[in-house]
């Protein structure tokens, strides 16, 4: 498969528990389960949260559809934070991640977003090469920050991508000149 092999779009409700389980499966391993169905269509519904999915579109009717990453992105004034980012590892390194990504980035870009922030939980390399190859550096190592069921810690990892400089947005639309003023 190729990235154009797939297509992305905005989640809907009945993505929920696809999203769910794979959160519960590839990123919340070991740590509990936060983000059950219900809260993931609660982002889906929420107007600050961009909630966007990889999904197959090649030729077998069995194939198209099918759920293969996703992205959760909750926007504030000028800072956005990627909440969750996965793909399922039989279709990794296939550059849909990459494309999701970039996908919420420039979604963030089109809204005015001075910088993206993310947490990955520090023990994981992997991610953390995939977001700075993405532009992403790091900013603080967090002791702790995430905890099992069984009282065990983990640190996180913060990570920072600046889109723009933080302040207003600069005005660039001008309109069209007239005939006169040409």
């Amino acid at each position: 498969m190729t990235p154009r092999a797939i297509t992305i779009r905005l989640a809907e409700h009945r993505d929920a528990q696809a999203i769910a389980m794979m959160s519960r499966d590839f990123i919340e391993a070991g740590l509990g389960w936060k983000y059950d169905a219900p809260r993931v269509i609660r982002a889906i519904r929420d107007r600050e949260t961009l909630a966007a999915v990889a999904c197959e579109s090649g030729k077998s009717a069995a194939a198209r559809g099918t759920l293969i990453g996703f992205a959760i992105m909750e926007f504030g004034e000028e800072r956005a934070h990627l909440v969750l980012l996965a793909v399922r590892p039989s279709h990794r390194r296939l550059g849909i991640g990459q494309k999701l990504l970039e996908w919420v980035l420039q979604s963030a870009r089109v809204a005015g977003i001075a910088s993206v922030h993310l947490e990955l939980r520090a023990s994981n390399d992997a991610a953390r090469r995939f977001y700075r190859a993405m532009g992403f550096y790091e900013t603080v190592l967090v002791p702790g920050y995430y905890r099992s069921g069984e009282g065990r810690k983990e640190g996180a990892l913060r990570m920072l991508r600046v889109l723009r400089q933080p302040g207003p947005v600069p005005y660039t639309w001008r309109p069209p000149r007239s005939e006169e003023d040409r």
